[in-house]
């Protein structure tokens, strides 16, 4: 058994599902990374501009490095999320347990054992100063589509990354070619306008920015079209032809239960007991406040009998994002509840 053929049965038997290699060079796609940057489309996520050494060159971090691993695990299946009144929708990686701990995890163990082989290795899942998707497009385990998201061709884009940076030559696997051709069905469905350019997502205008990164409260436009989903959006994954019929089996980490929030619920819980509501959940990132923030822009734009008293009872939260939110909603609500009236 060669080299690379022990490192994929240990990866895969730790429940990295794809599995792919690239020679060590400096990041592709940097420059229009620090590009991105500088135009300030990664918006107020200012830990994207720290660690750009490392970022453009990995052997900063492993000296050594001789050969990229780029890892997959599938999140997701063809199952249809529809609207449900009183509820929110929540993007489908965050379903189940928060794949950053039992990623991590994983990592930690193939690591371990990769050092019992003699070999060492940095790297980590998508919190480590790494550029996953062009390292996944480097070692061929996935194209980057026009909305940035790696792809696989008769798998699709329903997978979470990870990367190890190792210090032995591994064979490279070929690249794969650009499948999106002519396409533009993720740029033409996208309800804000943020994919702005091919393999290009504006933050300042996505709705998972504003409904997981940001604290503030997103531009009116944007409110309206986040619709009912307060965590995370999947527009530009539902559209793409690429995830058309394909049903990847995730891991039970990913099971299915918190497809919807109920978005009373969100607003009459504590912020304490949210959060240990979602102990163990990607739901955690935007805090209590963020969810409730999001769970309010939902009611205004999906209003229930009891929206507007709801909103009036956020009105008093010591969160100024949260109390700007609830004025909003409320008055979309009356405004709504008016207009009714008047037909």
């Amino acid at each position: 058994m060669t080299m690379r053929d022990r490192i994929t049965a240990l990866a895969k038997e730790l429940d990295f599902d794809h599995v792919k290699f690239a020679k060590i060079d400096e990041t592709p796609r940097h420059a229009q990374f620090e590009a991105w940057l500088e135009r300030g489309e990664h918006a107020d996520m200012h830990w994207m501009e720290k660690n750009l050494d490392v970022r453009a060159d990995p052997r900063t971090r492993l000296s050594g490095a001789r050969s990229v691993m780029v890892l997959g695990v599938p999140y997701s299946s063809t199952e249809d999320v529809p609207a449900k009144p009183g509820h929110g929708r929540v993007a489908r990686y965050a379903w189940g347990r928060d794949y950053h701990n039992f990623t991590g995890k994983r990592l930690k163990k193939l690591r371990r054992r990769l050092h019992e082989m003699g070999i060492e290795s940095w790297g980590g899942t998508d919190t480590a100063p790494i550029l996953e998707r062009v390292w996944a497009e480097a070692a061929g385990l996935g194209f980057i589509g026009k909305n940035a998201m790696s792809i696989i061709p008769a798998v699709g884009s329903w997978y979470t990354l990870a990367v190890l940076f190792i210090d032995v030559d591994i064979d490279p696997d070929p690249v794969l070619a650009d499948h999106c051709g002519s396409c533009t069905r993720c740029v033409d469905a996208c309800p804000t306008q943020a994919i702005t350019t091919e393999h290009n997502v504006d933050a300042r205008r996505c709705i998972s920015y504003w409904t997981i990164e940001s604290d503030d409260l997103p531009p009116e436009d944007i409110r309206e079209a986040m619709g009912d989903r307060v965590f995370g959006c999947d527009i530009c994954q539902e559209v793409c032809p690429h995830n058309s019929g394909i049903a990847p089996q995730p891991h039970a980490d990913f099971a299915g239960k918190n497809q919807y929030l109920q978005l009373s619920q969100i607003l009459e819980s504590t912020d304490e007991q949210l959060l240990a509501q979602f102990t163990g959940s990607p739901l955690r990132r935007p805090k209590a406040a963020g969810l409730k923030r999001n769970a309010l822009l939902a009611l205004a734009n999906h209003p229930t009998p009891d929206a507007a008293a709801l909103a009036s009872r956020a009105l008093d939260h010591p969160d100024q994002a949260v109390r700007r939110a609830a004025a909003w909603a409320k008055s979309q609500i009356e405004q709504g509840n008016s207009k009714s009236k008047e037909h």
